[in-house]
């Protein structure tokens, strides 16, 4: 009984430990995004889950998934972000940075 014990913890483990990969890989991401959009962002957007944009003009990032699919920025976040207000600079971020911000948005949308 206590070879079998053995065994099973011995084949579970490191199937744990693959199932905790993906997901402490995502959560990685999240906070380097959100980091990211405190840094780079929210002087003018609201990039938490609560509270107001400093800009008005700017839309709370906890709403963007209600205007397009936010993995459509992927993108334009690695191009530079461009948009038709003058107040708004134009950000470029390297493919590792489009996707942690975008990993954050998704966060945003529960």
């Amino acid at each position: 009984m206590r070879a079998a014990a053995i065994l099973r913890a011995a084949v579970l483990a490191p199937a744990l430990l693959l199932l905790a990969a993906p997901a402490a890989a995502w959560d990685r991401q999240v906070r380097q995004g959100e980091t990211l959009a405190r840094t780079s962002c929210a002087r003018c957007h609201a990039v938490g889950r609560v509270g107001e944009s400093p800009l008005p003009a700017a839309p709370p990032f906890r709403d963007l998934h209600r205007r397009y699919p936010v993995e459509d920025l992927a993108e334009a976040l690695v191009e530079g972000i461009r948009t038709g207000h003058p107040s708004m600079p134009e950000f470029r971020f390297d493919p590792d940075q489009a996707q942690d911000l975008i990993a954050y948005l998704k966060s945003l949308e529960r």
